[in-house]
């Protein structure tokens, strides 16, 4: 299965979603930035409300597509201990992207908010999109942030995902479901999952999020 463009997989996504059309107790949260495409695609077909969580990956040096941690608000801070460890990355890299990390995280959050407080989450049902899940440091970052605010219901949805990320993610008890349109049996990069898929700008985050 491969998808045309985020816009496309979050339309599909969304059929998946169908219970929750019309129930003013959820609400979509995309990851920026491509994640946002798909998740205000869900939004608009289910016709509930978005929003955003900037969660933030911390890569291994001298390879920026590799996640071994990631980190959230309220200082959330997920790390592979074990691959950390493998990769003989010392405590004082881990350090300083953390602290490069969480002021883009501030800075991101900020423009692509703007005056708008982030939506209620107590109580409510909260489905977590993104455009696919590759080690899910990230998404798991979000999850946990989340979790503080005492949802009702937490769901994971995404077009594409590495198996055993995905299978980790079912096996937590806080996550009520985790939906994955395609789980491949080789994962190389989440991109290669879609046709078109070329880096969201920030300028197309901020035009979504101006209309949720």
């Amino acid at each position: 299965m491969f998808f045309y463009d985020r816009r496309e997989a979050g339309i599909k996504l969304a059929e998946k979603l169908v219970k929750f059309r019309d129930r003013k107790d959820a609400v979509v949260l995309g990851l920026p930035r491509g994640g946002v495409v798909v998740a205000a695609e869900v939004a608009k077909k289910l016709n509930i409300e978005m929003d955003i969580v900037v969660p933030r990956k911390i890569t291994a040096p001298d390879n920026p597509e590799y996640a071994i941690g990631a980190i959230c608000y309220d200082d959330v801070i997920i790390l592979n201990e074990s691959e950390i460890k493998n990769l003989g990355i010392p405590k004082e890299y881990l350090n300083r992207e953390i602290k490069e990390e969480k002021e883009e995280m501030k800075r991101r959050q900020k423009l692509y908010r703007g005056q708008k407080p982030p939506l209620v989450l107590k109580n409510r049902i909260v489905i977590l999109v993104d455009d696919g899940i590759a080690t899910g440091l990230t998404m798991l970052a979000a999850v946990n942030y989340v979790l503080k605010k005492e949802p009702r219901v937490v769901i994971i949805a995404v077009p594409v995902g590495a198996q055993d990320s995905i299978h980790r993610f079912e096996e937590i008890q806080q996550i009520n479901e985790v939906i994955c349109l395609y789980q491949p049996a080789f994962f190389g990069a989440v991109g290669a999952f879609y046709q078109i898929f070329e880096q969201t700008t920030d300028e197309e985050v901020i035009e979504l999020m101006a209309v949720r």
